[in-house]
């Protein structure tokens, strides 16, 4: 039988893999893509607790959660949209375009 502690065991080691992808990686939309998977391991931690209280909480939120990151995607986006057509390049070493 699958307990919470799986989900938090699971959602801990998504945590883990995503860190280090945006530690480790120099492509903006791979960097992009690692956030997203952290800011879903924190959804499923959400979800499993909601679940083990007993508690519809915390599925609402990670519904408003998961509305502000379908926006923050689409802006994101759009600016690497607008990045790469200045620079030709996604790598994040570029980016001192926007240092003062």
């Amino acid at each position: 039988m699958i307990t919470v502690n799986h989900y938090m065991m699971l959602s801990a080691i998504l945590f883990t893999i995503g860190t280090f992808g945006v530690l480790t990686r120099k492509n903006a939309i791979v960097i992009f893509m690692c956030i997203e998977v952290m800011l879903n391991s924190v959804n499923l931690t959400f979800i499993a607790l909601s679940r083990h209280v007993g508690n519809m909480d915390g599925q609402i939120f990670v519904f408003f959660v998961m509305t502000v990151a379908a926006a923050e995607a689409a802006v994101g986006l759009a600016l690497m949209i607008a990045f790469y057509r200045n620079k030709d390049s996604l790598d994040t070493d570029d980016f001192n375009l926007l240092k003062w």
